[in-house]
């Protein structure tokens, strides 16, 4: 290779890089190993420290839930022509293309919406995109959002409103909730709104697990003010609740990791991003759409992008923002588990969790100290309080541990202001016999 680039030697190739700056002695790294089987047992001791879901009872969630994910879906998402799905065009097609349509075919059904894009990296790198939509849309600088939405993913979007240094800019005001019921208040919404407001953000069900009831109101704060109503929606609730779109939303984004796809450490993820058919929506779209057509022999259908020049793909530099690399693989699978589940099923998964997520509250909130806030309102999470036993979540959760369980998401620092407490995560892979044991080793723990 040095011969074909007429150097002597990779010395050569590195003479832009100044001295000052360039590592002269080697690195620091431990020896390598002589064979597959070497490495793979090194690793194998290395994940071995791990505690994971398939060894302890899990409870966590706060934004990747542990459900059930059919062998059908592996199946498929490991097929050679699928594995590879990560990019390329019609030479590469292998029906991709065709199941990335599908994909956004049935979400539109479930979302009630009649535009999806193919999902970006998650939840909130989506809504950090609509935001931007509604931005370009309204031409105005301001989002209002609750006080209520988890801080992991208010920071990327704040990192998508970029600074106030930047042109283009985005302030975010938050609105306060109820600390009773969790809801959000509408007073200060009405406070706080103007005509800056580009946007009112907020999600149903919540971080902190509660059904918004007052999305309806929500909306209509927004509109009377000029502003694009969006919702933050986990779709796997949308089997037993209102889709947002009946009730005011104009953007829609949420997570497809509950729909077939299994928790990964960094990975798993996928935020999609769903608005009405209209051309001053579609044409905001950062993120890549699949449309179909007629073959030009008229033997069948095609499928291919839509409106490709509106993206960076195209343009590069002038696209609506800069996208990258999308989860197609994470769309496939999410597509298979649509496909499996059907509209009967998605309601009975939904029905499932909502039934075991109450049970196993009123086993807690009957644990002499334990508080369950915002009820009886909520989907798949509620919040735990263990103020009153005199124990913290740390406490608990350690000594939970102890009993091959996980506890809730410790969100003390989160919201001080529900004292000591725990976001609990209950799905359709609990069990009865799981949460009794849940319910007997708290008991236990803060006796």
């Amino acid at each position: 290779m040095l011969n074909e680039l007429g150097v002597k030697s990779i010395e050569e190739l590195l003479t832009v890089i100044p001295e000052g700056l360039r590592f002269k002695r080697p690195l620091n790294l431990p020896k390598p190993h002589q064979s597959e089987f070497e490495l793979k047992t090194h690793v194998e001791k290395l994940l071995s420290k791990n505690r994971t879901c398939k060894e302890y009872l899990n409870f966590l969630g706060g934004g990747c839930w542990q459900h059930y994910v059919p062998a059908v879906v592996d199946e498929i998402i490991h097929r050679a022509e699928f594995v590879t799905a990560y990019a390329g065009n019609t030479y590469s097609d292998l029906g991709k293309w065709q199941t990335f349509f599908e994909f956004q075919s049935m979400m539109g059904e479930l979302l009630d919406m009649e535009a999806v894009s193919l999902p970006t990296f998650d939840w909130a790198s989506a809504a950090g995109f609509a935001v931007r939509m509604a931005s370009r849309i309204s031409g105005r600088n301001e989002l209002l959002i609750p006080r209520t939405i988890s801080p992991e993913r208010l920071s990327v979007i704040e990192n998508f409103c970029q600074s106030k240094s930047v042109a283009g800019h985005i302030t975010i005001k938050s609105a306060d909730y109820d600390h009773r019921t969790g809801l959000l208040s509408i007073e200060d919404l009405k406070d706080k709104i103007s005509q800056r407001t580009a946007a009112v953000y907020f999600e149903n069900p919540s971080y902190l697990g509660f059904i918004e009831s007052q999305g309806e109101a929500i909306a209509q704060v927004a509109h009377k003010n000029g502003a694009e109503c969006i919702v933050g929606v986990d779709p796997i609730s949308l089997g037993i609740l209102e889709p947002p779109a009946n009730y005011g939303a104009d953007i829609v984004c949420g997570e497809i990791q509950p729909l077939g796809i299994h928790m990964n450490y960094g990975g798993g993820t996928g935020g999609f991003i769903a608005t009405r058919d209209e051309a001053k929506y579609i044409s905001e779209y950062p993120t890549q759409l699949v449309s179909i057509t007629d073959t030009v022999r008229g033997e069948g259908f095609g499928f291919g992008y839509c409106t490709h020049d509106r993206t960076l793909y195209a343009v590069r530099e002038k696209g609506k923002d800069f996208t990258g690399t999308t989860v197609g693989l994470w769309t496939i699978a999410a597509a298979v588990y649509l496909a499996l589940m059907g509209p009967n099923g998605i309601k009975e998964m939904g029905e499932e969790i909502i039934q075991r997520s109450h049970y196993a509250a009123k086993l807690l909130s009957e644990i002499d100290g334990v508080k369950i806030h915002f009820t009886p309102h909520f989907f798949k999470e509620f919040i735990v309080d263990f103020g009153e036993t005199s124990r913290t979540v740390r406490e608990v959760n350690k000594s939970l541990l102890k009993h091959g369980i996980l506890g809730g998401k410790d969100i003390t620092a989160e919201f001080s202001e529900l004292g000591e407490s725990a976001l609990y995560c209950v799905t359709e892979i609990h069990t009865k016999e799981d949460l009794e044991r849940l319910a007997s080793s708290l008991g236990e723990t803060i006796r």
